[in-house]
């Protein structure tokens, strides 16, 4: 039985964040959907406003399934996943044995497509996935602040104090140009300033 796309879809049943208390709950299906932007993005960014070569949609791809042994696995608090190298090396195995596993749900044919997206890609693609990883954390915590829960205050300060050790300049073009704007309320944003046409049609 091919079970690999099913099995995709029920990244939403897993839920993100376990041991805090959240207004608004997150799921691994949406917080993917939200490192493929902004891994996505990044790569954008570093090849157009850089000019370094990269792929914007194979990290787009990339991160889209940076999570995928999750649905076997679970979501480990990251409390837990990094208390000791010896868990964290631990996990690691238990991922990549899922990972493995998940892979082996495709038809022979379509597994090369999907071998680096499962059990590795290259380095670079790698490390703008974990800018878009911790971005989307850092986002999630700035999300929950204001909507008036300080559970995430310490992960929040974290997650920013993570994301400017990397050193990345798309990364820091990112947090300067676009993160200010998730302060902003809806109409802030802009989005609900528009005008109807003078002319039908327009």
């Amino acid at each position: 039985m091919d079970n690999f796309y099913a099995l995709m879809a029920r990244m939403k049943n897993i839920d993100r964040w376990a041991l805090m208390r959240s207004v608004m709950p997150e799921n691994v299906q949406e917080h993917s959907h939200m490192v493929a932007v902004l891994a996505h993005a990044l790569a954008v960014i570093r090849r157009d406003v850089f000019g370094v070569p990269c792929d914007p949609n194979a990290a787009a791809a990339a991160a889209l399934f940076h999570d995928a042994p999750e649905i076997l696995t679970g979501d480990l608090p990251t409390p837990i996943k990094y208390n000791n190298p010896e868990i964290m090396a631990a996990y690691r195995q238990v991922e990549a044995a899922a990972a493995r596993k998940l892979l082996a749900m495709l038809p022979a044919e379509l597994r090369p497509a999907y071998d680096p997206l499962l059990t590795g890609t290259d380095e670079e693609t790698r490390r703008l996935v974990k800018a878009g990883d911790k971005l989307a954390a850092y986002i999630k915590c700035i999300e929950e602040r204001r909507a008036g829960n300080d559970e995430f205050l310490l992960a929040e300060r974290k997650s920013l104090d993570t994301l400017r050790s990397y050193a990345m300049p798309e990364v820091d073009y990112f947090l300067e140009r676009f993160i200010p704007a998730f302060e902003r309320t809806l109409d802030e944003q802009g989005a609900m300033d528009y005008r109807e046409p003078e002319h039908p049609g327009e």
